[in-house]
């Protein structure tokens, strides 16, 4: 039961093998190297069980950590990038990190949104989520000219966020084609990260594959 996996020696993540906001924190965990039982609460009765004694929405991600539970994937990263704080995720610099922030505030409210519409959407309706979708992103195409990363040449919790969305783009129906040759870019340097490879799940992969 629940009161079973608090105060257990290693973090362990509740996560689903799709969701969008499960991998953001699967990159950040990968990326600074923490060690963490997944557990999948897609496959483990079980699991699905004791998350929802733990978390009052019944929702992956869930992290427990000893006898700290944290649910929110933003919350998590948070979380996870000030208690491992090598290598940081976000910028020392308060000015810095006030951008990044809102930055952050948009992907969310503009992508995660749409993505998250999308996940359900059939038809007309899928079409026209994808449809704005692209359009968004395309008019942020100067945004990822600027630098390596989003605002930076290291990597942040931003870009954290940015992977895995950009990765569910062919799933989404979405191509950005030539208008967002540079936004393709980006991704592609995400993509070829190693703690990125490592956070994807198989399903994950699969969702590419289909799509191709």
């Amino acid at each position: 039961m629940a009161a079973s996996v608090r105060g257990r020696s290693t973090m362990a993540l509740y996560s689903s093998e799709t969701s969008l906001d499960c991998h953001r924190v699967r990159f950040v965990l990968a990326e600074k190297g923490i060690n963490v039982d997944i557990v999948n609460v897609t496959v483990d009765e079980s699991a699905a069980a004791d998350l929802a004694e733990l978390n009052p929405y019944n929702e992956a991600p869930t992290l427990v950590d000893r006898d700290l539970v944290l649910y929110d994937a933003g919350v998590i990263n948070d979380y996870l990038d000030e208690r491992y704080p090598h290598p940081p995720l976000m910028p020392v610099d308060p000015v810095s990190r006030a951008q990044l922030r809102l930055v952050h505030h948009r992907v969310q409210r503009d992508w995660y949104s749409l993505a998250r519409e999308l996940e359900g959407a059939t038809g007309k309706k899928a079409e026209g989520l994808a449809k704005q979708l692209k359009e968004s992103i395309i008019a942020a195409n100067e945004l990822f000219k600027m630098s390596e990363y989003v605002l930076s040449d290291e990597l942040s919790l931003v870009d954290c966020s940015l992977g895995p969305l950009f990765w569910r783009l062919p799933h989404y129906g979405v191509k950005l084609g030539k208008p967002g040759a540079s936004v393709e870019a980006y991704a592609h340097r995400i993509f070829s990260r190693p703690s990125f490879k490592t956070s994807l799940t198989q399903a994950e992969r699969d969702l590419v594959l289909a799509s191709a």
